[in-house]
């Protein structure tokens, strides 16, 4: 096995650094753990024990002859012991290869429909029974629709943060390998709405659209702006939906230096396809915000144009909105105040840090707080994220409306200019999380993405639901047409589910991201 003999401790080997990257070059052993280091060429990382060294002996005690099945290997159980302990219970000949290899490679990611029926009570199917009809209430005048949101890793992302994938074999991360299990994904779940980030400009024209067209999906496409190679995609069925308007939204404005960033939105009014003449239309919006984690600035400027562009197309001419589905990676963790703004729709921003708005970093120390107003007035949204001439929107006054008295008018007219700037910001809709965001049972954390250096929570799908017995903020004049009730949900896992399968991406899971999915119903 290694150039000369080991030495025995009990029922562990050891053996100096040096040797044991001798003997990774032939068994490529490296895959199996998440190394420190940078790729090189050769099948492992360069290792040296003048720099450091490595004691990855699980702490962990087995029976005799129990097989190793699962363990967390993560760098900060790096030690300064010149020696590598491998137990006899993993490796057990020379040809045969670590049995945590062995099950990671061959590992699948069980998730479950949870089923969310009146009261809310759950019930919870199997995967493979996707097609049981659920047991929820039914009723004749309704339209039920799926949506999927999927960041699916971008190839040119992937090669420029090669870091962040560095517990993952080589194959697994060519993209001949992974758009193939991703479009597979697509088609297992079959949803109606598909809301894409990641989507790199020249495999969407070459690969991604034409087999979604194939699929009777019809694609709508907004790249970032500057010289991103990437961007989103709205993608849903012909034959639950036509197309009333498309709406890209670009988060830079050179013309800002706060927005200097080239994140973008898209926004969709859909019609379903029903035999009601007057069914209302829905309006889907799905947006990749910036990652930074110390420019929270930008992520809620980015989040206020994207909420003003919704306003703008969700808004009747009634003066009410239609119902509202808003995917995405929003690079921001559940209880952060970008999340809670979203769900709770108001935010008192004063004193707070930037860092500290995506809840992405725990220490804020050394961050400028937030500026009074965040974005400058020539940007044209107000403090209640819609665009300036449109801080309510208009009622349409007719012959029956004579009644109106001269305040309401007022109110429906409210421009930014008059408007007190406060550390305020508010918006109209009232929107729920698909998600809970932890277990039930467990309490422990879901998780949407994992690689080498997090595992969290940063993609939802929000969509517009009127709350029982929840007063209606400030900033929420406008009323909601019929409402969206969320029927089911694809389940999510824990970090510790997604090491058991090495993390992602893997041989089934072909991005960093899990996929979310959600069943709608909407009342006609």
């Amino acid at each position: 096995m290694f150039p000369y003999p080991l030495k025995s401790l009990g029922q562990d080997w050891t053996t100096p650094l040096e040797d044991l990257q001798r003997y990774c070059w032939n068994r490529h052993i490296s895959s199996c753990l998440r190394w420190p280091g940078h790729y090189s060429r050769a099948p492992y990382p360069y290792l040296s024990s003048r720099h450091f060294s490595l004691n990855c002996r699980p702490p962990l005690l087995f029976e005799s002859g129990t097989q190793f099945q699962y363990y967390n290997w993560r760098p900060d159980h790096l030690s300064n012991t010149s020696l590598m302990h491998l137990s006899s219970y993993i490796m057990n000949s020379d040809k045969d290869e670590p049995s945590s290899k062995r099950r990671k490679r061959h590992g699948t990611i069980k998730r479950n429909w949870e089923y969310l029926c009146s009261h809310n009570k759950e019930k919870t199917k199997e995967l493979e029974d996707k097609n049981v009809e659920s047991t929820c209430e039914d009723s004749e005048e309704k339209f039920d629709f799926s949506v999927m949101s999927y960041n699916i890793l971008s190839q040119d992302l992937l090669e420029d943060n090669s870091h962040l994938y560095r517990h993952c074999r080589r194959p697994v991360l060519h993209w001949s390998f992974r758009f193939p299990n991703i479009l597979k994904e697509i088609k297992h779940f079959d949803a109606d709405v598909l809301c894409l980030q990641e989507v790199q400009e020249d495999h969407y024209g070459t690969e991604i659209r034409p087999s979604l067209e194939s699929l009777g999906y019809h694609c709508e496409y907004k790249m970032k702006t500057g010289r991103k190679p990437d961007g989103c995609a709205i993608c849903f069925k012909h034959s639950k939906f036509s197309l009333l308007s498309v709406n890209p939204v670009e988060f830079c404005r050179r013309d800002i230096p706060l927005l200097d960033r080239d994140n973008i939105g898209l926004v969709l009014l859909l019609q379903p396809r029903t035999p009601h003449a007057a069914s209302p239309s829905i309006c889907v919006a799905n947006t990749h915000l910036l990652y930074n984690p110390r420019r929270g600035d930008i992520k809620l400027t980015q989040l206020a144009m994207l909420l003003a562009e919704i306003s703008s197309v969700a808004h009747r001419k009634d003066g009410s909105f239609c119902p509202i589905v808003m995917c995405g990676d929003f690079n921001s963790v559940p209880g952060s105040p970008l999340y809670s703004f979203i769900k709770e729709g108001k935010l008192n921003y004063e004193g707070l840090a930037i860092g500290k708005v995506s809840g992405q970093e725990q220490s804020s120390r050394g961050q400028r707080i937030l500026s009074i107003p965040i974005w400058p007035p020539n940007l044209g949204i107000s403090q209640n994220c819609v665009y300036e001439a449109q801080q309510v929107p208009r009622v349409e006054k007719t012959d029956s409306d004579s009644h109106l008295t001269e305040a309401q008018l007022e109110k429906t007219e409210v421009l930014m200019s008059a408007e007190n700037v406060s550390s305020h910001l508010q918006h109209h809709f009232s929107l729920s999380s698909v998600y809970s965001h932890y277990l039930p049972d467990t309490g422990l954390p879901e998780v949407t993405t994992c690689h080498s250096q997090s595992a969290i929570t940063v993609d939802y799908i929000f969509y517009s639901a009127e709350k029982e017995g929840a007063s209606r903020g400030p900033g929420a004049e406008v009323a909601l047409v019929g409402g969206l009730k969320l029927l089911a949900r694809l389940s999510l896992l824990t970090e510790q589910d997604l090491w058991t399968v090495n993390g992602l991406p893997n041989e089934h899971n072909s991005s960093d991201h899990l996929p979310l999915l959600a069943k709608f119903r909407l009342q006609l």
